[in-house]
């Protein structure tokens, strides 16, 4: 057998790491976004929506 034919394909690092950028650039934008959100929101707006969101899931929350 050939030794250039059992080998396998060399994989780059480049896509890889930059998918990992924009991964972490994407998660930080959305923590940003969520941050941003509930700290310029109303308490009472924070509690309906999470109250809510429970019950869209089915949760108890009482």
């Amino acid at each position: 057998m050939n030794a250039s034919t059992a080998s396998s394909p060399s994989i780059s690092s480049r896509p890889l790491a930059a998918t990992r950028i924009a991964a972490g650039l994407a998660a930080l934008a959305f923590g940003l976004v969520v941050f941003l959100a509930t700290g310029f929101a109303a308490p009472s707006q924070i509690h309906n929506a999470t109250h809510d969101t429970r019950h869209a899931f089915g949760l108890p929350c009482h």
